[in-house]
């Protein structure tokens, strides 16, 4: 069929054609950035999940829906070895400069660049950050180098005018397991005082499973100011709509034994089925796409993922990670119990401990209980299989 009117988008963070199964939780930020607006309480959220479940294109629909609401946004990526002043900051500017243009809320946006302008002193701490400002610091708003007091202040001033402006600010965060455990315990500290304050700030954020634990071990009391949805693979229903619905808009239809096929495939998470929507679609000569056409896609869809998806992930492993995670392999795609990975290595688990905390910290493998060892990338254990089809000695 034509593949320019491929209504499938593979991608990192690519919008799909239908997002289906997560209303609830949209609705659910919704509320709460909007009781917060109004000076009420409400619990920032945080997404959390495995890869490929799309908790980036929620993060950034919720994004759109907030801005397009009249509420002030800012939208940051944590990637790894970067500090939160340094990607906070050069956002903050740009959401402030916005504000400022606001007659209501000018004076308090402009005392916030000046915070801003004394928060940028931690450049000397941490030399990724950077910012540009005309403004000159106020002597003592958010300038005496301690993170935590800095930003309590910053978001304080920010919460001020947003209030003065009649909107919110909400922060949008991806990838927040990156964050270092002091500079996550700094952020939390800043959210509870405008919390506390009743001022319009909100945080809305995605990660890894392993978020949970680090939140609560960098502030004892985050559980009372964060939502933490979990975010899983579409169930069949949703699934098969996901497919289904961009399709037939394109006056397209699946034989239901072709639908079946793919959301067993997929396991129902929302890029794969993207992936395999796509590969289908392009196999397939006419509608309806058949059970067949599905099946000849498999070889086309997981080669994409192997050399993409999976691939970038893998290229970033030394030979002890890739070992360690081919043994996870071996036994399936998991939990795990840490014992008996070592036992497949013929080490101890106190031997590999260095190994696994690694792994956890690029993101790879997280701990769904006490002892227990997971693959946070779906399917990652057929991979493993077919780019090492041996456990190397």
């Amino acid at each position: 069929m034509d593949p320019i009117r491929n209504p499938y988008s593979p991608g990192a963070g690519t919008p799909p054609p239908e997002l289906a199964g997560r209303d609830e939780l949209r609705e659910t930020v919704h509320i709460a950035i909007e009781r917060i607006k109004l000076g009420r309480p409400a619990k920032s959220v945080l997404m959390i999940g495995l890869r490929g479940v799309g908790k980036t294109v929620l993060l950034d629909h919720m994004r759109n829906r907030a801005e397009a609401d009249g509420h002030t946004t800012i939208r940051i990526e944590a990637p790894e070895h970067r500090s939160l002043p340094g990607i906070l900051a050069p956002q903050l500017r740009q959401a402030l400069l916005k504000l400022s243009r606001t007659e209501k809320a000018k004076s308090l946006a402009q005392r916030a660049l000046r915070a801003l302008a004394g928060f940028a002193k931690l450049k000397v701490k941490y030399e990724d950050l950077e910012v540009a400002l005309d403004l000159e610091p106020e002597p003592g708003l958010a300038d005496n180098g301690d993170l935590e007091s800095d930003l309590q202040d910053l978001f304080v001033t920010v919460g001020q005018a947003a209030k003065a402006a009649q909107s919110s600010f909400v922060i949008f965060i991806d990838e927040l397991q990156y964050v270092p455990e002091e500079q996550l315990s700094h952020l939390i500290a800043a959210l509870h005082k405008t919390s506390q304050l009743a001022l319009p700030v909100a945080l809305v954020g995605a990660g890894l499973p392993q978020l949970t634990g680090q939140m609560g071990k960098a502030k004892s009391y985050a559980e009372r100011l964060f939502d933490f949805p979990f975010i899983g693979p579409l169930d069949p229903q949703q699934a098969s709509n996901a497919l289904a619905i961009p399709a037939t808009q394109e006056n397209i239809t699946f034989e239901p034994a072709a639908l079946d096929y793919l959301v067993t495939t997929t396991q129902g998470y929302p890029y794969f089925l993207q992936e395999w929507g796509k590969h289908s679609w392009d196999i397939a000569t006419s509608s309806p796409i058949t059970l067949e056409d599905c099946q000849n896609a498999t070889a086309t869809a997981t080669a994409a993922l192997d050399a993409s998806f999976f691939r970038v992930r893998f290229d970033r492993l030394t030979p002890l990670e890739k070992r360690y995670l081919r043994a996870m392999a071996k036994i399936g795609p998991g939990p795990h119990r840490t014992g008996d990975i070592a036992d497949i290595l013929e080490r101890t688990s106190q031997s590999l401990a260095p190994t696994r905390a690694k792994l956890i910290s690029k993101g790879m493998i997280w701990s769904p209980s006490h002892g227990d060892t997971a693959f946070t990338v779906p399917l990652f254990d057929q991979y493993m299989k077919r780019i090492m089809p041996d456990l190397p000695s």
